[in-house]
């Protein structure tokens, strides 16, 4: 108790009582201790990892807090003001605002949760002990509270992404007298995620078959959204189970159907996964697993480190705001139970087109062996402020569908709802054409945002369907097409090997061969991925804006097949084979 009523009084301290110090070129930083249980029943504080960069113009405009997704990104360590290039463009996108970004209880460098694993909920809640009742998005609200006292700002502008909205949503409704003006991206409403993807998963067909508009996959696939869904399903029967090369040889790789769900998901923060997922989708409902099964493998070697998001800290935080099939008191072991009974009495169509394997994805499944507390939780639903409010919903996106946005918009008399085509989820930093950066600038100046955008042009190209039967003799046209998809196929490889950030990867060719990935290069040594047609060279980045430009030579090896060298230019294959 005595530790709880410490914490509390320095949040009561005037605002001068957050020393700053400087942490990188123009940013600073300071700790801004907080109960970890505000009731006072349990003792312990949290200190908080504040990072402030104040405005380069006169007159200053405001303060804008910048917060971060998952839940389980830090949002001082996601936003990285002390990086030129993110103090730049945000700096660019909030003109005239003071920047604030903080790591929430629980994630960076505010008392990071950790696991043992990811696959062991109930491992990870034991680890964590009895703590894990105070990190709920109430607990996060309160302390972006104690973070702007701590600052002596009266009011403030808020930035949310993802989660990061739900929880800019829920502190306008505890503390509407504070808030200014609210940017939401990839809206996530108060009342979500639910228990079950209802929403996300009835969506999906319509979301895919925006990836593939016209002629852009007409050399991938046929029919996109029907190939994931066939496939998903198939898959819950049966999963795939295959030999795909790998970096240091060849390895089985496994995929079932709600691993299969989550890679689709996760192509709308990745340009490389969105090139590549098309072709290796029908590849596999075809009957050639390997492609697919290579980008499961390639896809989780780049995913996020719990450093940059932490695990626990989304486990704490879904599994006490949820509301789920089973009564917060039940056992553990009676709550599958539950949630069939759940799934059986709703109405048909509950997780669209995918049977009812598709819970899996679901918070629900997540939270089985997750205690949650006897009281279970809920967020108290205040009036909004009536303040400015732009919602950008990327058109692309699979987890925060457009109409939880619209839904969200229509509570605020000054909403308005931006949806980008062609971009994926968190759209302000994803989109290539910057016309949500140019609309965000109006929202912070005080003018009219833009009421709608065209569609960005996308990163990458699709890669064409992949190669799997050719004649024993490949003429130069029939060498020249299987090159060029080979040359796309590794172009959104590069991306992909990249995307968590690494300088250097080497990815293997689906035929042989391997691709060395750098920074704004790549090199390729008998890199196939079809049988013969090996391709080697070095591919440079010549336009690093969406569509990336590629430049550079390689020469055409195998057996019966046209020999010779290629060179690239803005797309365009040249040079004389055979």
């Amino acid at each position: 108790m005595a530790a709880a009523l410490t914490a509390a009084a320095v949040l009561l301290q005037p605002a001068s009582a957050a020393r700053r110090t400087a942490c990188a070129t123009g940013l600073t930083c300071t700790t801004v201790g907080v109960p970890l249980d505000r009731s006072g029943r349990v003792a312990g504080t949290v200190a908080l990892r504040v990072e402030v960069l104040p405005t380069d113009r006169t007159p200053p405009r405001g303060t804008i807090f910048l917060v971060a997704g998952g839940p389980g990104q830090g949002s001082a360590k996601t936003f990285g003001l002390g990086n030129s290039t993110s103090a730049k463009f945000f700096r660019a996108v909030f003109p005239g605002y003071t920047l604030v970004a903080f790591d929430n209880r629980g994630t960076g460098s505010s008392g990071l949760l950790e696991c043992p694993s990811a696959e062991d909920v109930a491992g990870c809640a034991s680890s964590i002990g009895s703590a894990r009742d105070y990190y709920a998005t109430a607990d996060h609200v309160e302390d972006l509270e104690a973070v702007r006292q701590a600052l002596g700002v009266d009011r403030i502008a808020l930035y949310g992404v993802s989660y990061g909205t739900k929880l800019v949503l829920a502190y306008a409704s505890a503390h509407p007298e504070h808030v200014d003006r609210l940017l939401l991206d990839s809206v996530v409403p108060l009342d979500r995620p639910e228990a079950f993807p209802t929403d996300e998963l009835r969506a999906m067909p319509a979301t895919l078959a925006a990836y593939c508009p016209l002629a852009t996959c007409k050399a991938a696939t046929p029919d996109f959204p029907g190939d994931v869904v066939a496939l998903a399903n198939a898959l819950a029967r049966k999963p795939l189970d295959a030999f795909v090369p790998s970096a240091t040889g060849r390895e089985r790789v496994q995929v079932g159907a709600e691993e299969f769900l989550g890679l689709v998901f996760s192509a709308d923060l990745s340009p490389g996964l969105d090139a590549e997922l098309p072709a290796a989708v029908h590849a596999a409902r075809e009957g050639v697993p390997q492609p697919l099964l290579r980008l499961d493998e390639i896809a989780n070697a780049s995913s996020a480190s719990e450093d940059d998001i932490s695990f626990g800290l989304y486990l704490a935080t879904v599994c006490h705001d949820g509301t789920f099939p089973w009564q917060p008191g039940a056992a553990l072991a009676d709550r599958l139970g539950s949630v069939h009974a759940a799934l059986a009495g709703a109405p048909g169509g509950l997780l669209g087109p995918f049977g009812s394997w598709a819970f899996a994805l679901g918070s629900a499944a997540t939270c089985l062996g997750w205690p949650t507390p006897a009281a279970g939780s809920s967020l108290v639903s205040h009036p909004l402020p009536d303040v400015p409010v732009l919602a950008l919903s990327g058109g692309l996106d699979f987890r925060t569908p457009t109409a939880w946005a619209a839904s969200v918009v229509s509570q605020f008399p000054q909403g308005r709802l931006l949806v980008v085509p062609g971009v994926g989820h968190s759209v302000l930093t994803m989109d290539p054409s910057g016309c949500s950066a140019l609309a965000v600038i109006s929202w912070s100046t005080g003018s009219t945002p833009a009421a709608q955008c065209p569609r960005a042009k996308p990163y990458l190209a699709t890669v064409g369907a992949y190669p799997t039967q050719l004649p024993a003799h490949l003429g130069a046209q029939q060498t020249l097409t299987v090159a060029r998809r080979t040359l796309q196929d590794a172009e959104a490889i590069w991306f992909l090997a990249l995307d968590s950030g690494a300088a250097a990867a080497v990815e293997p060719g689906l035929d042989g061969g391997s691709l060395f990935a750098f920074s704004r290069s790549f090199r390729l040594r008998s890199y196939a991925i079809a049988p013969r047609v090996a391709l080697s060279g070095v591919i440079h980045v010549s336009v690093a804006t969406a569509p990336i430009g590629f430049s550079g030579s390689v020469t055409v090896n195998g057996a019966g097949v046209a020999h010779g060298k290629l060179t690239l230019r803005n797309g365009t294959l040249v040079g004389k084979l055979g």
